[in-house]
């Protein structure tokens, strides 16, 4: 099994090699040649004993939920904008642009769903955790080096502040995430291992931000020139689950698969702030 960044790097370098035998060239050299070499944390593996005496303790049937599915584009001008908002409006410059977009999504769809003051709410970001580790993993190491960040407020929090504070919570837990915290978590895996299955961890009443924007989707290539746009499949199509994907133009743009319940979605796009921001054009 490999992460997102692990999945991507392979389908590329596919692709690198189909180009190549197109062009009719017999030396070909991956530009980033997988990383092969396993890793695991000092006393463990590379054998793991999982406590299951059955499939149906870990594997669990698809049930398609009641969602609406929509797709929003942000040019890279709208997202510059929002990033120069958030650090002027907490008075930073480590604000990313990513992380701004995020605590759009996240303030926008808290609005959507109408929760009380009180409710206690988070935004999960996917994050790599190669550079994380000390020492470093390669950055073309192939595997599943990949875990989640997560910040929290409750729902009245983050209506009342403004966006520049709720991104600055998400930039927190990034950089807050360091080679103890995945330690940490590995040592609490083996301990007691499961297997991950993100429809009995997720929070519906929180946004998991998945996938990422840096990958390069629309640079696989296979004969039939560039892909017209991305979708993902149904798996993990749950309530308040966002897919980042970059935008076909390039320049920073990126694409938003939004899942949510058809009322929170109606809510959703008659949120002016929110739609202020999206863009409806873009050249293909």
């Amino acid at each position: 099994m490999v992460d997102g960044t692990s999945f991507w790097n392979f389908f590329n370098s596919w692709s690198e090699v189909f180009m190549a035998q197109l062009q009719g060239k017999n030396n070909i050299s991956l530009s980033r040649p997988p990383v092969l070499n396993r890793w695991f944390p000092d006393g463990y593996g590379p054998i793991i004993n999982l406590p299951f005496t059955h499939h149906d303790q870990f594997i669990s049937r698809f049930e398609a939920p009641v969602l609406k599915e929509r797709i929003f584009h942000f040019s890279s001008e709208s997202i510059a904008k929002l990033k120069a908002r958030a650090n002027a409006e907490c008075n930073s410059n480590e604000i990313s642009s990513f992380q701004a977009l995020s605590a759009l999504l996240w303030r926008s769809i808290t609005r959507a769903r109408s929760l009380s003051d009180e409710q206690e709410t988070s935004c999960r970001l996917a994050i790599n955790d190669r550079t994380r580790l000390d020492p470093p993993l390669p950055e073309n190491y192939f595997g599943n080096s990949v875990q989640t960040v997560r910040a929290v407020a409750t729902a009245g929090q983050l209506l009342e502040h403004d966006l520049g504070w709720v991104a600055w919570l998400l930039h927190q837990a990034v950089v807050g995430h360091t080679d103890n915290d995945v330690r940490g978590w590995l040592d609490s895996w083996f301990e007691t291992p499961f297997i991950y299955q993100l429809r009995q961890f997720f929070d519906p009443n929180s946004i998991m931000m998945g996938s990422s924007p840096r990958f390069n989707k629309y640079g696989v290539e296979f004969g039939l020139g560039k892909g017209l746009a991305l979708r993902s499949g149904y798996a993990h199509n749950l309530d308040g689950v966002v897919s980042c994907y970059p935008g076909r133009e390039g320049g920073g743009s990126i694409d938003l698969e939004v899942c949510l319940p058809p009322n929170s979605m109606t809510a959703l796009e008659s949120n002016q702030e929110f739609m202020d921001a999206v863009s409806f054009s873009f050249s293909p």
